[in-house]
């Protein structure tokens, strides 16, 4: 009997599943649509909940069958010059940090993160576009840097924010160079158009120009003074991500630092990505820079809890 509940529960998610993608975008613009793609983002949620525990693992792979080619998608190489600075050095004065309602707020280097206790993976990257690869991930669970900082009562979300700005908005006052005011990026309408924009910013060498010596990172993610050359007027929309607790303490969910065996490129997300093996690609932020504890997503970006969430996607993105 419990078979049978079980295939009930998943065939009727996938259904509905299947009913919304399936939905016009002026449905989903309406409050209707977005109050019944809300219920179905919910229903998924309940049964992947109510059919795994805590420690239910993704499925894993033997090496014979990992991808020849990991492909990247989204960003595959952040034009923001705090980032360029950090990767002309080959990470080597990078600190991850881990603050918002935790006991001890962390700064680590990826030597520090490296010395904690790792994990290596070789699971298959489900993208919301229809591909998937397989990959070997090595990493540090994201429980052992929680664990190390140790949460408050009130965390219930990890919010991760990233290196790469996706696009800018005008400044106070109309003063800021938007993407009506001549901004290098635009708003992207799906993960597989950033990757197409970066390729034409690069053939186009529009980069906002190379990282000099003299460049130091911004000090949004923590990691030193602003750099002498300013990035583009306006305030800049960073690619974010979060999970809650449930998610974050999976065994699988880490911050990976290497890629099959070699440190992680930066089309892939160096020098850190999340892998949170139980959710769709998206879900995997890339140029990860800091994680902030928090009780609530109303505050951050436009409340729903993702670059991409903020834009419609679901929350929550389970398979």
């Amino acid at each position: 009997m419990i078979l049978h509940r079980r295939k009930l529960l998943t065939a009727g998610a996938g259904l509905m599943g299947t009913a919304l993608l399936a939905g016009c975008d002026k449905f989903a613009g309406t409050e209707t649509g977005q109050r019944t793609l809300k219920v179905g983002e919910d229903a998924n949620e309940y049964v992947q909940r109510l059919l795994m525990s805590p420690t239910t693992l993704a499925r894993e792979f033997p090496a014979s069958m990992i991808s020849p080619w990991f492909k990247p998608n989204g960003t595959i190489d952040p034009p923001d010059r705090a980032y360029r600075a950090l990767a002309a050095r080959n990470f080597s004065d990078f600190k991850l940090s881990v603050d918002g309602l935790v006991q001890t707020p962390l700064s680590l280097s990826l030597a520090d993160l490296r010395a904690l206790p790792a994990r290596t993976q070789i699971t298959r990257h489900d993208c919301v576009e229809g591909w998937s690869c397989i990959g070997q991930w090595g990493g540090v669970p994201l429980a052992e840097v929680l664990k190390k900082a140790g949460l408050k009562p009130q965390a219930r979300y990890a919010v991760f924010h990233c290196a790469d700005t996706l696009e800018f908005e005008a400044g106070p006052k109309g003063g800021g160079r938007g993407r009506d005011q001549g901004a290098s990026l635009w708003r992207p309408t799906h993960p597989g158009a950033v990757r197409e924009a970066y390729v034409q910013l690069a053939a186009a060498d529009d980069w906002g120009g190379p990282a000099t010596a003299t460049d130091a990172p911004k000090d949004d993610w923590g990691q030193g003074s602003p750099a002498p050359e300013p990035e583009p007027a306006g305030i800049p929309i960073r690619y974010y991500e979060s999970i809650d607790l449930y998610d974050a303490f999976n065994p699988q969910t880490i911050l990976a630092y290497d890629l099959n065996g070699k440190p992680l490129p930066v089309s892939n997300g160096a020098p850190l990505r999340l892998r949170v093996e139980r959710q769709l690609g998206y879900k995997q932020a890339k140029y990860v820079m800091r994680v902030e504890m928090v009780e609530s997503l109303a505050g951050i970006g436009q409340g729903s809890g993702g670059y991409w969430e903020d834009r419609g996607y679901e929350w929550y993105a389970g398979i």
